[in-house]
């Protein structure tokens, strides 16, 4: 494939022409385009919600499979479409990976990016966010830009200010414990109302994954950790169906998991971190019926996590540096004092 354009900006996803240039590539060859139709940057941008340059990349790397040539006049006429010819060889074509970027939205493919580079600044100091430049660093429209900002709300990572400037507030050492506060009061209430719907069996199964996870000791990547984590805060508690009550629990669980999956490789681990075997006690008291002490169970942990996370944010809060990005201006910063 041909390389990124010389006027491509630095730090953009190489997978906004990627998605563009699967979805068409596949489209001309199950003959969903017929021969001589013409495509142009302004229309690939507008479908993709991309801006011209990776348009442009798109087409470029469309004609180097042979699907597509330089019209005479404006933009591109397709040359390939289902005639049983072979344009390029197999190993050109786009991998089933990038295939399945026809099914990702256009704001998806650059959300978890954005939502790193402002999670990882929050516990340094206040940010404002610039849409038009949020748009420009990552060559999409502003309708996708606006897309992220909006998602990036329902997460709670952002908010808007009286002016309706969007603006992520720092992560203030009050601002997680009152997350905190708020997880060990509404966390227990999901788990007793989730507790009748349980499948048969489920809890024996999520129950030997943790022991797998505790045997393992320091062999347990993240991504285990993760995992065990997710079956008690997310598989177990998504069986309440209390939609408000699980729209509170979700802002908090989401801000917090972001710091914790961001912060996690970079710090060294607490030691004795006894969130195991804190995990365990809720489940021996689910099985045996106990319920409410499998309640209380939850909100110890939650209080002893607090303090955990708080450790951890303070310490990468101490060590972080992070390059200047062109969408967040700086608004205040804080020191994350325990």
């Amino acid at each position: 494939m041909t390389e990124e354009p010389n006027d491509a900006v630095p730090g953009r996803s190489p997978k906004l022409y990627q998605r563009a240039l699967a979805v068409v590539a596949s489209e001309i060859r199950s003959g969903g385009w017929h021969d001589a139709a013409r495509l142009s940057e302004t229309a690939i941008a507008k479908r993709f919600g991309i801006s011209r340059a990776p348009a442009r990349q798109a087409l470029a790397e469309l004609e180097a499979l042979g699907l597509v040539r330089k019209s005479e006049g404006r933009g591109y006429q397709v040359v390939f479409a289902a005639t049983g010819q072979k344009a390029g060889s197999a190993a050109d074509l786009p991998s089933p990976d990038d295939m399945q970027l026809h099914f990702l939205a256009s704001w998806e493919l650059i959300y978890r990016q954005v939502e790193l580079e402002i999670v990882s600044r929050t516990s340094i100091a206040s940010w404002r966010i610039n849409e038009v430049a949020l748009a420009k660093s990552f060559g999409v429209s502003r309708t996708v830009a606006r897309e992220v900002v909006a998602r990036l709300q329902q997460r709670g990572i952002v908010s808007k200010d009286d002016a309706g400037r969007w603006h992520a507030p720092a992560l203030t050492a009050r601002h997680v414990s009152q997350l905190y506060e708020l997880r060990w009061t509404l966390e227990p209430l999901a788990l007793e109302q989730a507790f009748p719907r349980f499948p048969e069996n489920l809890l024996p199964v999520l129950l030997q994954d943790l022991e797998s996870a505790i045997e393992a000791g320091n062999a347990a990547d993240g991504a285990m950790l993760d995992a065990v984590e997710q079956q008690l805060h997310g598989q177990l508690l998504g069986y309440c169906d209390n939609a408000p009550l699980m729209q509170a629990i979700s802002l908090p669980q989401a801000i917090l998991v972001a710091h914790h999956r961001l912060y996690q490789p970079k710090v060294p681990p607490i030691v004795d971190e006894p969130f195991l075997l804190e995990h365990v006690e809720v489940f021996e008291r689910l099985m045996a019926g106990r319920v409410a002490d499998a309640s209380v169970a939850l909100a110890n942990h939650l209080k002893i996590s607090r303090e955990r996370a708080m450790l951890r944010i303070a310490n990468a809060a101490r060590s972080l540096s992070p390059p200047d990005v062109a969408y967040l201006e700086r608004l205040r910063d804080v020191e994350f004092n325990l």
